[in-house]
């Protein structure tokens, strides 16, 4: 799993915001807060609003039941506090104490999570570092070797994020198409970002069926949740209740 946040705003921009103003709430800065699965390049959970703990703690809670609970060999993301809270917090094994080391109160020890230290010198990144957060160094490298890039990273999902702003105007940066309402631009986010999981194929999972000819796959068809590229009314029009409890595909 890789986290990261996405800025936008609604209605005006932060600094136009007034903590004494009911109205000014649900204006200013908008996050989203992505959980994606780095291989088949799946968003798994969406949360949208401020930068805050009990939406960090949210968007793992989402991705822990979205995939049943299943242990995950590696997660990662930048260097925002809140996460460690929540991953800890969320795969927890009840009644286990921790063992020393690097791993967090309750968090069992075979979790490893990783986060991206990046150095800049004015507007450019100049260095970027791996920092353990959870787990041992030997466990970090045995699951780098499975990974999809054998370093610590957050690319997939920062990707993710420019295809999202190129997807959804409301988001492209320096523009006069912001959103003007807060619940229309939480329900785009969902649609966007969702709808592409089954209906927008990724150049990178096409699959070669014969020289030179590819089958185009998106990322719900490489997970195994679906055999076919779906069209946005198929889409739109699958039962909402279904479509979150939706299990791997199978021919059988």
């Amino acid at each position: 799993m890789q986290l990261d946040e996405k800025w936008s705003f609604v209605a005006k921009k932060q600094k136009h915001c007034r903590d004494d103003d009911p109205a000014d709430a649900r204006c200013g800065d908008c996050w989203d807060h992505v959980a994606l699965d780095p291989e088949h390049r799946l968003v798994v959970s969406v949360v949208v609003g401020k930068r805050a703990e009990e939406n960090a703690l949210r968007v793992v809670h989402e991705f822990y039941e979205r995939t049943d609970g299943r242990f995950i060999n590696l997660l990662t993301s930048d260097e925002y506090a809140a996460y460690a809270t929540a991953i800890a917090a969320v795969y927890a094994e009840p009644g286990r104490s921790p063992s020393g080391g690097t791993v967090g109160p309750g968090a069992p020890d075979e979790l490893v999570y990783a986060t991206v230290h990046k150095t800049r010198e004015g507007n450019r990144v100049v260095k970027v570092e791996e920092r353990l957060v959870f787990g041992t160094p030997a466990g970090l490298r045995a699951e780098l070797l499975w990974a999809v890039l054998a370093w610590v990273n957050t690319v997939f999902v920062e990707r993710s994020h420019g295809t999202d702003r190129q997807r959804n105007s409301r988001k492209t940066r320096k523009t006069y198409r912001f959103s003007k309402a807060w619940d229309a631009h939480e329900a785009m986010t969902y649609f966007t970002l969702y709808s592409g999981n089954y209906c927008r194929p990724v150049r990178t999972l096409r699959q070669e069926v014969a020289p030179k000819r590819f089958r185009p796959r998106t990322p719900a068809m490489a997970a195994g949740l679906t055999d076919h590229v779906w069209s946005l009314e198929e889409w739109l029009s699958f039962p909402s209740t279904a479509r979150h409890k939706i299990r791997p595909f199978s021919r059988h």
